[in-house]
């Protein structure tokens, strides 16, 4: 993964060294047309010192981080907010162990806080389809599996990968998701959330492929390793194992897809420098689908 340009730490702590200072960021992210009282639809509010938002009409107490993944939290804003700039900005990525000495929160309050931005980041990615042309593949994660089967029998986690290329062939924006199979029904399941209609799909002529992507515009080929059809794929896969292996020091299958979202959130904003940190804020920020919340 390509390195991000790092906000200077002074810098950030002089944006966001208070209480205030963040729901105010939060509440402006949150209610960018200005505040709107979830009960009564009422546009005015007044600000409590305690951070809430009371609504001027009908005096509903709102508070910035309600519906969102930080709902219910009792970690300080402040410190939800050192942690997005340690997710961000640390290119290697921070463990719940590294987070708890940069913060100071325990180790449970860390592993809490990860969970919840991972969540954030792929709740925003799920929103967004790829176009254009578009490479597609599965990987598989996991240690050596010595004496069982390899390949596409393995019983490694197995992942779809998506990845939609620029105009100049480089890659954009990256899609992950673990599956329990690369079967049709599963294949065509990912290509109908992630895909948009008009998009070219280059894959290797896997027959669950070729049957799952009929409705889409589908280059396959048999899969030549000196073809570089798939190179990109190759290059992000090792990439992600890297990232997973060096800083969570294992692959377990019931946390890969939250360590394959924060992933993909990092790597299709790659290029964004300091405005990272601001998208992370603004996927923190956006409430949650009702079945998402808990």
């Amino acid at each position: 993964m390509a390195k991000t340009k790092q906000m200077p730490l002074g810098t950030f702590m002089k944006k966001f060294s208070t209480e205030a200072q963040c729901v105010e960021y939060m509440a402006a992210l949150r209610w960018q047309g200005g505040f709107v009282c979830p009960k009564c639809g009422h546009t005015h509010a007044y600000r409590l010192s305690s951070g809430l938002y009371q609504c001027a009409q009908c005096r509903r107490q709102t508070s910035v981080t309600a519906g969102t993944v930080l709902h219910g939290s009792h970690v300080r804003l402040t410190k939800w907010f050192l942690a997005f700039y340690w997710v961000c900005f640390d290119k290697r990525g921070i463990s719940a162990v590294q987070l708890t000495s940069q913060i100071g929160v325990s180790y449970k309050t860390a592993w809490y806080m990860l969970k919840r931005i991972r969540m954030a980041m792929g709740q925003r990615d799920r929103s967004h389809k790829l176009s254009g042309t578009i490479v597609f593949d599965g990987a598989y994660f996991g240690g050596p599996t010595s004496g069982q089967k390899r390949g596409r029998g393995t019983k490694k986690a197995k992942v779809l990968i998506a990845l939609s290329l620029d105009g100049q062939g480089h890659p954009a924006y990256l899609k992950m998701q673990v599956t329990k199979n690369i079967k049709q029904a599963s294949v065509k399941k990912f290509a109908q959330s992630c895909f948009a209609d008009d998009c070219v799909i280059r894959s290797d002529g896997y027959g669950s492929y070729v049957s799952a992507l009929r409705e889409y515009t589908h280059q396959h080929s048999t899969f030549d390793p000196e073809s570089g059809m798939l190179h990109w794929l190759h290059i992000i896969v090792s990439n992600a194992k890297a990232f997973i292996l060096g800083t969570y020091h294992g692959l377990p299958q019931q946390n890969l897809q939250s360590y394959l979202d924060e992933f993909c959130f990092r790597f299709s904003r790659r290029s964004f420098g300091d405005a990272l940190l601001q998208r992370l804020a603004v996927a923190i920020s956006s409430p949650l689908p009702a079945c998402s919340k808990g």
